[in-house]
């Protein structure tokens, strides 16, 4: 019997569940959460923008930040998402793979999988249901795992 595992995921919380059998109900395995990726860009930051002379005249303005700290919290836990879904796969814990995950999280899953993982994939739903009890996150699901 192929054991199938779900992965319902936000940018700041993962659920990873299991079914024993192709129509059974999903078990909750695991709860993840990550949560640096709900901060608001300023709270990463201790104190206002440096300020800089324009490059063409008199003026000064505020310089941003190089990078945006709350997508890199959200690119660090897809990391950590994709790192234990390898472990798992060699460990043969699951057989088959189906993604909920909110659509840009999602994306970033399709681009930092493992390929051996990656080819598990059965299904994948570009939605967040991550906060949503196992039974209604199965109900989303095709009938047969």
């Amino acid at each position: 019997m192929a054991i199938s595992w779900v992965l319902a995921a936000d940018s700041s919380y993962a659920k990873i569940l299991q079914s024993d059998n192709r129509t059974g109900p999903l078990k909750l395995l695991e709860e993840l959460e990550h949560p640096e990726a709900r901060m608001k860009n300023g709270d990463f930051y201790s104190d206002s923008a440096g300020r800089s002379f324009d490059s063409g005249g008199q003026g000064r303005h505020a310089m941003e930040p190089g990078t945006d700290a709350k997508s890199a919290e959200a690119q660090r836990f897809c990391k950590e998402l994709c790192d234990k879904l390898h472990r798992a796969l060699l460990q043969n814990r699951f057989e088959k793979l189906y993604i909920v995950a909110a659509p840009t999280f999602l994306g970033m899953l399709r681009e930092s999988l493992d390929d051996n993982v990656k080819s598990r994939i059965t299904g994948e739903i570009a939605k967040d249901v991550s906060k949503q009890a196992p039974e209604d996150i199965r109900d989303k699901l095709p009938d047969f795992l």
